[in-house]
């Protein structure tokens, strides 16, 4: 009987801990990306729908020599957990690189604090760490997708609200560090500049009909 209800102890503790932890992270699904509430964005994406696509693209990414999917995944899922406390700090809030990455660090432990520590605690601290210091092909794989994911956003909003969202493939263009990075944001780039080129064809097109 004093065994069964060790055990039943351990469960609830940890039941406990699990579930201020979730509750916590509910604030990435209703955090808005602050960079499309800038740019005049009516009902954006939220924090935790921008890293749930990019586990997706970790998934969907195929065999990549040397690359760990599942810890892929993993670093994507974890990327930017820290903003359940600190919010989505964009470069428009003129936080330096550093303040930024420490008022992280430290959302990041209060969190780990939360779910009680130990073993999946120490997973999570790991895997923000790799990420944040792009210190493994897994990490420069996920940096990438959450560039590629940012601009294949971009190019959404801009076909469904008819804006012009430059800044977004600018900011990135020549900074993707893998094949797979550098492949899909072509792509992405592609499709736009074919649009871009549609438009301004039916632009011309109207004028001349003016005219």
């Amino acid at each position: 009987m004093a065994d069964g209800a060790a055990v039943s102890s351990i469960s609830s503790s940890s039941a406990s801990f699990a579930i201020d932890f979730l509750t916590l992270c509910h604030r990435l699904k209703t955090t808005k990306r602050k960079g499309w509430i800038n740019h005049g964005i009516k009902g954006p994406e939220s924090i935790a729908d921008h890293m749930y696509r990019m586990a997706l693209m970790a998934l969907i990414a195929g065999d990549l020599p040397g690359v760990n999917r599942e810890r892929s995944i993993k670093i994507a899922i974890v990327h930017d957990i820290a903003e359940a406390i600190v919010g989505d700090i964009t470069p428009s809030d003129g936080v330096p690189k550093a303040e930024k990455s420490r008022r992280e660090q430290k959302a990041l432990n209060e969190m780990c604090e939360i779910l009680g520590g130990g073993l999946r605690a120490d997973e999570i601290k790991e895997l923000w760490a790799e990420y944040e210091n792009n210190s493994s092909i897994e990490a420069r794989l996920v940096k990438d997708f959450d560039k590629v994911e940012m601009i294949l956003q971009a190019l959404e909003y801009e076909m469904e609200h008819g804006k012009v969202l430059d800044e977004f493939f600018l900011s990135t263009a020549g900074k993707f560090q893998t094949d797979v990075g550098k492949s899909w944001a072509a792509e992405v780039t592609l499709r736009r500049n074919k649009r871009l080129g549609k438009q301004a064809n039916s632009s011309s097109t109207v004028d001349c009909q003016e005219n």
